[in-house]
């Protein structure tokens, strides 16, 4: 059975190496594929599981997906640690090298000016959450209250990051519908995208907002690939699934 081409992200050329333990989608180690000035990271999966039809059944399949899910952002993972990646989404899959080639000369403008505006710079996620309906209060004030505070929270990490992407709208008439005795609803949820040199000074932002808001859950998560930045080049971003082959 032949094999198909499973691409997990463009990079620029890079000099660091990846650990040699690092598997991706079916235990498989990525490689580098260089083709110009550009480099994918790929894979090798089977016809048979990634071939279009085969795929599509895979991914109705919540165990596989989330398995595949996991491999996939292990090697994300890997490469933000060593450079800043265009990461692709799940299931990117083409027919062999030279189809990955093909796509990196179809895209090559895009994918240059995106590796660009990435060069150095990771993403930081924010969330906020309503804590348990008992401890807000007044549900009026409390909704006035945390609506300035998330306000407040984004304009500070703004200042810090260079590009921003509210993920979900604020409102804080979700925090009022929590159900007693819950965490509460996410009322704020928002993507940075930070120079890596600046994740320290980002991250002590955050830390010095958690406590200031009573019954509000501030969470932070990264340094992430910058997934939610990346949406122009059509084939990026974790959400969505995609299989190119042929």
């Amino acid at each position: 059975m032949s094999a198909l081409r499973y691409v997990y992200a463009i990079c620029r050329p890079f000099s660091a190496a990846l650990s040699a333990e690092l598997t991706g989608v079916g235990g498989i180690p990525p490689r580098l594929l260089r083709h110009g000035d550009l480099i994918a990271v790929v894979g090798s999966v089977p016809e048979r599981e990634f071939a279009a039809e085969p795929l599509r059944r895979r991914l109705e399949d919540v165990h596989w997906l989330e398995a595949t899910a996991r491999a996939h952002q292990s090697v994300i993972d890997a490469l933000t640690a060593v450079t800043s990646p265009l990461p692709l989404r799940l299931a990117t899959v083409l027919r062999d090298d030279s189809g990955v080639r093909v796509m990196m000369d179809e895209r090559r403008e895009d994918f240059l000016r995106t590796l660009d505006r990435l060069d150095g710079r990771v993403e930081w996620d924010v969330r906020v959450y309503a804590g348990p309906a008992g401890d807000s209060g007044d549900s009026g004030s409390f909704g006035n209250s945390v609506d300035e505070f998330t306000r407040r929270l984004h304009d500070t990490l703004s200042e810090c990051a260079e590009e921003n992407r509210m993920l979900t709208p604020r409102n804080p008439e979700s925090a009022r519908e929590a159900p007693p005795g819950e965490e509460g609803e996410k009322i704020f949820d928002a993507a940075y995208l930070v120079p890596r040199a600046d994740s320290g000074e980002f991250v002590e932002l955050v830390n010095g907002k958690v406590g200031e808001e009573p019954g509000v859950r501030v969470e932070l998560t990264g340094p992430w690939a910058a997934y939610s930045f990346t949406r122009s080049t059509g084939l990026t971003g974790f959400t969505g699934l995609t299989s190119c082959t042929g």
